[in-house]
């Protein structure tokens, strides 16, 4: 049927009552499964599962789409095959031969992934009509459609592989791949996702259609749609797009393969460049769906959440590691669980391993404390609480569950972890944290072995049979994110006591979630001098203890109170930001405030963050993207050294941490903290007299003792300057450029300048830099470009990015040169602009349906003297500006022989035969 005939026949089916028996095909082919806390399953006749979670109070839409297939299903010679078809799909079909564009002109969020048991696709965007028509299309469209050509696979390989080469660059990230794949001896999970680098290379595109007609079929999917949608009409929309595709006729096949039992330690050792040690331990654990995992998921916190973790105390505390983790795999069929633990170069590798061993074989010697337990389920509760409050992260999120075998896992995993006990995680930690169990080491023969027996998969369809599930969470209102309504909904004021500037934009959300944004700001660029790095420690340790509460506290009480708090430093400025429900939010108040005022900067907390801002550091010293682009913002930002606006290179931070004393940051903290120059910005819901009460209380009188300038940035005319770092032994290398422009947003070419730019590099997966480096010459998996002018000074910048391998360092340089000269000498095209139009203002509506981003934006326009009248005229201007605008201002200000590049890579070895 062609999709004009299928147009109409869907009008007549809808709105003709006289057709009635085309009505009740239709209605046939669908069939309603369950409804759980808000969500309702649907099945298709094709085999096609649906899942709607209709939700007002987002202005948004999220339809995510779910195959059942991901390494696990790949065969010999075929590792990464899912993942590279992932790539493919985005290709397009015959008759969308750029997905990615048109993904980019609906103003779309959007990605897709590939994981051991599942690939999926999402994209998130403003709920229209037109647009939730577009994407049901798309993806029924590219569900049975997509090219997956010779042609295109030449050249998407090639990014696939620089994506595989950027994964090697990172020690800790292959030094788990090869733990995986020394602890599974026959099962796919031992094999990376992104696959072997001659299978990416050399997969016959016969294969890879024959993997993509075999599992990209209805009956192997499951679409799940999230947001504000009508849910009888989306319904009908689904049927009508994906319900003509029909059931496909082959058997799918079935994994059967299951790991053996561990009988013994194994080892693995890893040998490459790098500045930080790592010993890490991994054990074989249950499905995720098994119920003994969320007694497996307690024991993981125990161990790894810091700072009352075991492994935290027996490591971080004893000066013996830098940093320890922990990570769970939470998969279809039995996964694994990690600890390990950075380790810097002046530190024994060997005591840190036999501290980590000692720790996790300890879980299986005593039983847990029952406060430790609640802790951790508290904590976790409240992370599934806050994923579920948002229904554009649960339409994602559901993927892995579904991928498990069914959505309703979900709640069921929920329940489980409400009723672990300390007997509970006992009793797993005896069970799967066993030497014999364990992948670190070496191999030590046993008389009797003492072995890890992993329980099957459990069966899926008794366990969710009949489940109902809880009282669908409360909804909020269905919100206009329109700048005329966030403008006539914002109340401003000044608090009485401490004089914060203040605007609240109170609104019911689903829920009752809100978002406060807190910053003060201090100094001036004489008195901060020299005291960047003290400024940035302070602000991470003002969670680390009060007068009346230590770090675990603080972190215990965030937990009960449902809250996300992060507080981080800038230019002169610190910044709060805080989530909670509304019944909350006064109290989360109050405890900020006595972080704020009450902080005492314990030293040995402080001495623990040195090592941990150490190790970071001195990660990042034969890291090529971290180089790249300190070196690039050192070049474009010329201040003298211990100005608050210069750059220091990576050694002269390590040093600065080093240097720095317990004393000075207390000093700092004295000096320059107090609430004379701060502003507040609140959205979502929340009473607004309880919120003025808590901040009165809370930061009364709490003065600044120095006074408060802005630090200005000027502009500076940099000449160009090509910088080339040497990084071994390193697969991928990191391409950023970058120039200064003289210009502030308020400047008339300002908006065309934005758009010009946004055609150039800014469009995600779509845009010239894009089209050429990544689709067409397949040099790059991210490459693009990025500008942006501050309200209050005239140093705007614009820069370039692109990571891709050594040995193609001229391609890309002829390629960037090529595309940067082709747009300033021969300008945009009248369809261009106009999809970048439509494509960026959709963009700033989601952006502004974001509570979170919305409240950062009311608080920096309390500070700038600005309000939504501002955007409104912006938008106006975007909507106005001409073709003849764009390229004159993109040949004003955009010159290739002014932009300063820094490359940084194993060239040396690239040059070799």
């Amino acid at each position: 049927m062609n999709k004009l005939l299928s147009k109409l026949l869907f009008l007549f089916v809808f709105i003709f009552p006289v057709l009635y028996s085309e009505a009740q095909d239709l209605a046939s082919s669908v069939k309603k499964i369950t409804s759980v806390e808000g969500i309702t399953e649907y099945s298709l006749s094709n085999g096609l599962r649906v899942l709607m979670f209709p939700d007002a109070s987002k202005p948004t839409i999220t339809v995510n789409i779910t195959y059942l297939v991901g390494s696990n299903s790949e065969g010999y010679g075929e590792t990464g095959m899912a993942h590279l078809l992932e790539h493919m799909v985005f290709k397009g079909t015959n008759t969308r031969p750029d997905v990615s564009k048109e993904l980019n002109d609906h103003g779309g969020r959007f990605n897709g992934t590939t994981w051991v048991d599942r690939t999926n696709y999402f994209e998130t965007f403003t709920a229209t009509d037109e647009n939730l028509n577009w994407s049901l299309e798309m993806e029924a469209d590219r569900m049975i459609n997509s090219r997956i050509a010779k042609k295109d696979l030449e050249t998407e390989m090639t990014v696939v592989r620089n994506e595989f080469e950027s994964g090697e660059n990172n020690p800790g990230g292959v030094l788990f791949q090869r733990i995986l794949s020394t602890a599974y001896l026959w099962h796919n999970y031992g094999k990376s996702t992104i696959g072997n680098r001659a299978d990416i290379e050399n997969v016959p595109i016969e294969n890879l259609q024959a993997f993509y007609r075999k599992y990209y079929q209805p009956d192997n999917a499951v679409l799940l749609v999230a947001g504000k949608i009508d849910e009888a009409k989306t319904v009908a929309l689904i049927a009508k797009n994906f319900g003509a595709i029909p059931k496909p006729t082959r058997i799918l096949p079935t994994t059967y393969t299951t790991e053996p039992i561990q009988d013994g330690e194994r080892s693995v050792t890893l040998r490459r460049v790098g500045d930080i040690q790592i010993v890490s331990c991994a054990y074989h654990i249950p499905a995720g769906s098994h119920p003994d995992f969320a007694a497996v998921r307690i024991m993981t916190d125990i161990l790894d959440e810091d700072p009352a973790g075991r492994l935290y105390k027996a490591l971080v505390e004893t000066k013996k590691a830098a940093n320890d983790y922990g990570e769970i795999l939470q998969v279809k069929e039995p996964g694994m669980v990690f600890f390990g633990a950075e380790v810097r170069k002046e530190q024994s590798l060997d005591a840190a391993k036999t501290a980590l061993i000692n720790a996790l074989d300890s879980m299986a010697l005593v039983m847990p404390s029952k406060e430790e337990v609640e802790r951790y389920k508290t904590q976790d509760l409240k992370g599934l609480e806050e994923l579920y409050r948002n229904s554009e992260r649960v339409g994602v999120a559901m993927s892995n569950y579904i991928s498990m075998g069914d959505w309703r896992l979900f709640y069921l995993y929920r329940d489980a972890l409400r009723k672990v006990t300390p007997e509970d995680v006992f009793r797993v930690s005896k069970t799967y944290l066993k030497p014999s169990n364990r992948t670190v080491g070496i191999f030590i023969p046993e008389a009797k072995p003492d072995r890890s027996e992993i329980p099957a998969v459990p069966e899926i369809s008794g366990m969710v049979k009949d489940y109902k599930g809880e009282a669908v969470i409360a909804a909020g209102e269905a919100f206009d994110p329109s700048m005329t309504n966030i403008q006539s909904r914002t109340h401003k004021g000044k608090t009485t006591g401490t004089g914060i500037d203040y605007a609240f934009l109170p609104k019911t959300t689903r829920g009752a979630t809100v978002s406060a944004n807190l910053t003060l700001r201090f100094g001036d660029e004489k008195s901060l001098f020299n005291k960047k790095t003290i400024a940035d420690l302070l602000a991470s340790m003002l969670q680390k203890g009060t007068k009346t509460k230590t770090e675990q506290q603080i972190k215990d009480e965030l937990n009960n109170l449902k809250a996300t708090l992060r507080i981080f430093g800038g230019e002169g400025n610190a910044t709060v930001t805080l989530e909670t429900i509304k019944e909350n939010l006064p109290a989360a108040l109050s405890l900020v405030s006595e972080l704020l005022t009450q902080s005492t900067i314990p030293e040995k907390e402080f001495e623990q963050l040195r090592q941990e801002q150490l190790s970071g550091l001195e990660q990042q010293k034969s890291e090529p993207q971290a180089l790249a682009q300190n070196e690039l913002n050192r070049l474009l930002n010329p201040y003298p050294k211990g100005d608050i606006r210069s750059s220091m290179s990576v050694d002269e931070e390590i040093e600065a941490v080093k240097t720095v004393k317990l004393a000075d940051v207390k000093k700092f903290y004295i000096d320059f903290y107090g609430a004379s120059n701060a502003t507040l910005a609140v959205v979502g819901e929340f009473d607004e007299a309880a919120v003025k009460q808590a901040v009165e209380k809370g930061l009364s009188n709490w003065k600044s003792a120095a006074p408060y300038k802005r630090v200005e940035h000027k502009f500076t005319d940099i000449t160009k300057t090509e910088k080339i770092m040497k990084t071994p032994d390193k697969a991928n290398a990191m391409f950023m450029a970058g120039m200064n422009i003289k210009m502030k947003d308020t400047d008339a070419e300002f908006p065309a300048l934005y758009m010009g730019n946004w055609i150039l590099g800014g469009g995600s997966l779509s845009s010239r830099l894009a089209d050429r480096i990544r689709k067409k010459d397949g040099l790059s998996y991210g490459v693009g470009s990025f500008f942006n002018a501050p309200s209050l000074d005239n140093d705007a910048s614009v820069f370039f990015y692109a990571i891709y391998a050594p040995e193609n360092l001229s391609k890309l340089d002829a390629a960037f040169k090529e595309e940067v000269t082709k747009i300033t000498t021969g300008g945009v095209t009248e369809k261009e602009l106009a999809d970048a139009k439509k494509s960026f203002l959709q963009q700033r509506m989601i952006t502004r349906s974001q509570d979170r981003s919305l409240a950062g934006k009311l608080n920096n326009y309390l500070y700038i003297k600005r309000d939504m009248a501002w955007d409104i005229n912006f938008e106006e201007q975007i909507n106005k500006i001409t073709v003849a605008d764009v390229n004159a201002a993109l040949k004003k200000y955009i010159d290739y022989n002014k932009i300063t590049m820094v490359k940084a890579g194993d060239f040396d070895k690239s040059a070799k035969p």
